[in-house]
């Protein structure tokens, strides 16, 4: 039974816990807004467990919630929730679930649909409508309700209008070292101001940031990320969200191992003090499981995925393009089109 909170007979149904005898499954979308939602839940669970299975449901104000004195710990399992990836598109079922082995890639060319992923990002909404004019229009209703409301209800910021200026530089951003710093005199903030909005964006799932390898044997940077956006439909650079677009499925697939399997994988890149710099390095147990370079054009072997592969244990290396009806193999390195790579992720 489904129950939303924003619907009012839901409300009065959820508050006097008005469920249908024959239920099995219970789901609450957006109960997150009722001011008592998790000690209703912890009552909830505590009393019928047995009877009930419960599935929560919510933006991602849920979360912030959620971190705020977690009295429902050891109730629940939390699962993130990713835009739409190919893997989804092409409704193809991820075998990938044991690290530290080769990924295993489905058969079959499908460029159509890397082509309106890349176009139209993974939300649902402009994915499956597939029109620019609701695209664009969908990006300003996104960004004004992030801001506007969910921002605003719970972070006290006094000037939006700087953090809609944030919000705006960000796409042109994307894949690049980023610097707070740099950002911070763009908008003319605090360093400190500049990047706590930037960790409430985060929090808010706008944006997410991915660090470079600490561990590496090459001397690496130490602090600066690279910057990628939820949304990589924003992006206006096509390399950059080409980039953003793997970046992305990489992200949900670490979150995928997490939540489910309870594996520590994480994103990092490579890069060294000369600027030779690899894309993308996953990881679990903070232990090099396998890289990825990406490259929208051309089908040369990327010099600095070699330099890298030499000088790191690494077990697997990819080169991803965009181009079509690419898979090849040289000095251990894979390169494969983008539609055949995609196909190992959930």
């Amino acid at each position: 039974t489904y129950f939303n909170w924003d619907y009012k007979n839901d409300r009065e149904d959820i508050l006097n816990y008005r469920f249908s005898p024959d239920a099995e499954l219970l789901i609450f979308d957006e109960i997150h807004k009722y001011g008592r939602w998790k000690n209703y839940l912890k009552g909830l669970y505590d009393k019928k467990r047995e009877k009930y299975r419960i599935i929560v449901t919510g933006s991602s104000r849920l979360d912030i919630y959620r971190k705020g004195g977690d009295s429902l710990l050891g109730r629940y399992f939390y699962y993130k929730l990713h835009p739409f990836t190919f893997a989804e598109a092409k409704e193809v079922t991820c075998t990938n679930t044991e690290p530290f082995r080769q990924l295993i890639f489905q058969q079959g060319s499908h460029h159509n649909k890397i082509d309106n992923l890349l176009n139209f990002g993974g939300f649902p909404e402009p994915l499956f409508s597939q029109k620019q004019n609701f695209l664009r229009r969908w990006h300003n209703m996104r960004t004004d309700r992030i801001i506007k409301e969910d921002i605003r209800d719970i972070e006290n910021i006094r000037d939006l209008s700087l953090l809609q200026i944030l919000v705006d530089s960000l796409p042109s951003k994307v894949g690049s070292l980023f610097s707070t710093k740099s950002i911070a005199e763009d908008i003319s903030v605090s360093h400190k101001t500049a990047s706590n909005w930037l960790n409430i964006l985060e929090e808010f799932y706008y944006l997410f940031r991915i660090y470079p390898y600490r561990k590496s044997k090459v001397k690496s940077l130490k602090k600066m990320p690279k910057l990628y956006l939820y949304d990589w439909s924003e992006v206006k650079n096509s390399s950059a969200k080409f980039e953003n677009m793997i970046a992305s499925h990489l992200i949900k697939y670490a979150d995928y191992l997490y939540d489910v399997f309870g594996y520590k994988a994480k994103v990092y890149f490579l890069r060294d003090l000369e600027g030779r710099e690899v894309d993308f390095l996953m990881t679990v147990d903070e232990k090099p499981w396998f890289t990825v370079e990406v490259k929208e054009s051309g089908r040369k072997v990327s010099k600095n995925l070699k330099y890298f592969m030499l000088r790191e244990a690494i077990p697997y290396h990819y080169q991803v393009t965009r181009e079509n009806n690419v898979d090849y193999e040289e000095s251990g390195i894979r390169v494969l089109s983008a539609d055949k790579f995609l196909s190992a992720f959930v």
